[in-house]
């Protein structure tokens, strides 16, 4: 009775502490949880059973790791928000891998992505073609986002994230970085840095200034 008392506890303890833990992530759909979410889960989920499972283990020493894992998680989220570098290392970055109705098959290759997968994916989205398709980016998520042929809507990118110049962006776009100098100063922006999202949609130079220090 003793031992099952303890771990109907250490039960209630172990889905505390998890829960503590998915709070601090953020809200998230399943499919917008990086990498890094998903390591500390399982390893979270892990100490969480070694712990329930063995009663004899005192709590501080399945609860300190979970700690620190959480500690980990929240500047590993914090050096990612400030970073874009640190964030696309680990969480990736979006790869076109469709243009102009043509597989690119180095973009394919580098993602261990094969036609099967992606055709997988288009079928998914009712088209029977790649042909069909004007761009498709694979998203750091692993998700396929598609612009088809004769959409209303023309593909764009970010021309500046969180004061970052989206170089391979603009060479996509057949943009140029003197250009985009060129429009910020035309609205009194004199450094890339003070930028928070830049884009170009529909012959329209839209900017939002960073209103949140450094």
């Amino acid at each position: 009775m003793d031992q099952l008392l303890s771990t109907l506890i250490r039960t209630v303890i172990m889905f505390i502490a998890v829960l503590i833990f998915f709070r601090l992530t953020g809200k998230k759909e399943l499919g917008e949880v990086s990498v890094l979410d998903v390591i500390i889960t399982l390893m979270i989920a892990e100490l969480a059973v070694v712990l329930i499972d063995d009663p004899e283990l005192p709590l501080y020493r399945g609860l300190a790791p979970i700690a620190l894992l959480i500690l980990l998680q929240r500047i590993f989220t914090y050096l990612q928000v400030k970073n874009q570098k640190f964030r696309d290392l680990v969480d990736g970055e979006p790869v076109i891998i469709i243009k102009d109705g043509q597989f690119l098959q180095e973009n394919l290759s580098d993602q261990n992505y094969n036609i099967d997968d992606i055709m997988l994916q288009l079928r998914d989205k009712n088209i029977a073609d790649v042909q069909e398709v004007d761009w498709a980016m694979l998203e750091a998520s692993g998700t396929l986002s598609i612009f088809k042929k004769g959409d209303n809507t023309p593909f764009t990118l970010p021309l500046i994230m969180d004061g970052v110049l989206q170089k391979d962006h603009l060479k996509i776009l057949n943009l140029t970085e003197e250009w985009v100098h060129q429009q910020l100063n035309k609205k009194g922006i004199v450094a890339v840095e003070h930028v928070f999202y830049c884009s170009y949609f529909n012959n329209t130079f839209a900017v939002q200034k960073k209103t949140i220090a450094p």
